[in-house]
This record gives C-alpha cells, structure tokens and sequence, in this order.
C-alpha cells in the first residue's frame, strides 16, 4: 500500500505546485494591475446594440454568421479526433462517411467566406 501512495506523490507536488502558483499568480495581478477605470470601460458589453431597445428590433446578419462559423469548426474538431483515433477501424465506409461530412462543412465554410465573416474590420 506505500507504495502505491508513493507513486502518487509526483501527482500531488504537481496539484500543490499548481495551486501555490494559481494564488501567486493571481495575488501578484491584483497587486500590480493598472487601474484606469473610464466610463467605456465600466459599461455593460451587450453584443454591439443597445439592450433596452425593443425586443423585436432586426439584428446584423454577422452575429449569425460568426455563430454558424463557430458551429462549423466546433463540430469538425468534435468529429474529426474520435475518427481520427479510430482511422484503422472505420473502413471505406467510415472513411467516405467523414469526406460528406467535411464536404458539407467545407459548403458551410464556403457559404461564409462569400457573406464575409472573416472580415473583422
């Protein structure tokens, strides 16, 4: 048994080691942070429109975009290290399975690029 709480100990320096330098680190922020506050700064960030306006007021059609931009990308890292780890295993089918897959995305991505969600200027 004292020897498996010993091969345990690397684990727990590693946890202490983590949590001094988390309290150091944030301490030593507090501490040395500038501080100077401005009206800008201070005001509730509410996506780009004014939050007490109507409910029912149109929104700009990047705020969708950079949401279906998110959902490509979010899915494609989802999807593709599973598949990958697995490359061996899924055969033709799984292989053909994942190309419509990426083909759709890639029509999404695409789709996009021309409405320019990219641009953030």
């Amino acid at each position: 048994m004292e020897d498996l709480l010993r091969e345990y100990l690397p684990l727990l320096v590693f946890f202490g080691l983590a949590i001094v330098l988390a309290i150091i680190f944030t301490i030593s922020a507090i501490i040395l942070a500038v501080r100077r506050p401005d009206p800008e700064k201070l005001s509730t960030y509410e996506c780009g429109f004014n939050a007490f306006d109507d409910s029912r007021m149109r929104f700009d059609v990047r705020f969708y975009l950079v949401a279906i931009l998110f959902i490509i990308f979010d899915l494609e890292v989802a999807f593709l290290f599973p598949w990958a780890t697995a490359f061996k295993d899924v055969g033709v089918f799984g292989f053909w399975s994942m190309m419509v897959f990426l083909g759709i995305l890639t029509i999404g991505f695409a789709y996009e690029w021309k409405k320019g969600a990219l641009e953030w200027a």
